[in-house]
Parts: C-alpha cells; sequence; structure tokens
C-alpha cells in the first residue's frame, strides 16, 4: 500500500538516538516507565495511547497502539469507542471556542 507516510518508518523510532543518544536514551526511559502497569493497567494506558494518537493525528502510533490494544486484550469495539471519545473531545474543543468568538462577536458588535 502506498501511502504518505512509509509503515516501515516506525520500525526505525529507534534510529533517533542516531543523531543524540544522550535525549534518546532519557525519552526511552521515561516512555518505558510510563507505560508500565500502575494505578491504570498497561491495557488501560494502550487504550489512551490510542486515543491520543487519533487527537494528535499520528498515523505511527494509530499502528503502533492499535497493535498493542489488541495484543493486550482489547476487542474492536474498545478501540472505535476509545476513538468516539477523541472524536467527543476534539469537537467539544472546537465548540467550546465558539463561547471566545461569541464574546468577541458581542465586543465588536455594541
Amino acid at each position: 500500500m502506498k501511502t504518505y507516510y512509509n509503515p516501515e518508518d516506525l520500525k526505525k523510532f529507534g534510529n533517533i538516538a542516531d543523531f543524540e543518544p544522550n535525549l534518546a536514551k532519557k525519552f526511552f526511559d521515561y516512555y518505558g516507565d510510563v507505560f508500565k502497569e500502575g494505578a491504570l493497567t498497561a491495557r488501560e494506558k494502550s487504550l489512551i495511547a490510542l486515543a491520543v494518537a487519533h487527537a494528535v493525528q499520528c498515523p505511527y502510533c494509530i499502528d503502533a497502539y492499535t497493535s498493542d490494544a489488541l495484543e493486550k486484550g482489547c476487542d474492536e469495539a474498545q478501540m472505535m469507542e476509545a476513538v468516539h471519545v477523541t472524536a467527543a473531545i476534539r469537537g467539544g474543543a472546537s465548540l467550546v471556542h465558539g463561547v471566545q468568538m461569541m464574546n468577541k462577536y458581542k465586543e465588536l458588535s455594541m
């Protein structure tokens, strides 16, 4: 499949250390710690990551966390529900900013 993003590049994520190994190590250590079991399960964190991946529209992250969530036992309904949560929050964020427009409109039209 030809896409704008090369799916093979996801496998090269670790290569970011080639240009700055010290900062890459810090990032990957942090990243690894974030996804360890804690107050949230690894499965819950995977669904959150999938939702965030859609919010930031990262095709690499969508690919990675679809696979990860599936491996952690999530089914298609749970993953799609996470995507709908993303859509609701994104839509709501746009709409609530409409209040700013309304305030400015009222200020300018008076």
